[in-house]
């Protein structure tokens, strides 16, 4: 069975070893601990895969909460009906947030359309009105008197 280091998994995942030990704080990761005094952590396939996952969630958005509940389903695969549905119930959920998140996207970037569309308007109104109301200078002045 193939081990990995801490250091091969940050390389392969493109993240910090730091993340990964926070992950591991977090519950979501296990590794064995070997040398002096437990100092060297070896990552079994399985936590490979659970990172895997963990990183999966992340980019779906989930909590770490929601990513550790949902991986900690597939740890028994008596009944995967009972964890698939979970799962589902869990992306719909976000689903739902993101939808709403998209509509208040869309709301704020309409204001800012017709706040960028006034500013041009007073924009193109007021270079149209300057030429208008240019003064005389001195000098015509003078010339006129």
């Amino acid at each position: 069975m193939p081990t990995y280091t801490i250091t091969e998994l940050a390389r392969e995942f493109d993240i910090t070893p730091r993340a990964i030990r926070f992950y591991e704080d977090q519950g979501l990761l296990s590794p064995k601990r070997e040398g002096a005094g437990g100092r060297t952590r070896v990552y079994s396939a399985r936590e490979r895969t659970r990172l895997k996952l963990t990183l999966r969630g992340k980019r779906l958005g989930l909590s770490l909460q929601e990513i550790k509940a949902l991986v900690d389903m597939y740890e028994s695969p008596k009944d995967t009906t009972a964890q698939l549905k979970r799962f589902l119930a869990v992306l719909a959920q976000h689903r739902e947030t993101l939808e709403r998140q998209r509509e208040d996207l869309e709301v704020t970037l309409a204001e800012i359309d017709a706040h960028e569309q006034e500013c041009r308007r007073l924009l193109d109104g007021e270079k149209a009105v300057k030429p208008a109301v240019r003064k005389a200078s001195p000098r015509k002045l003078k010339d006129a008197a």
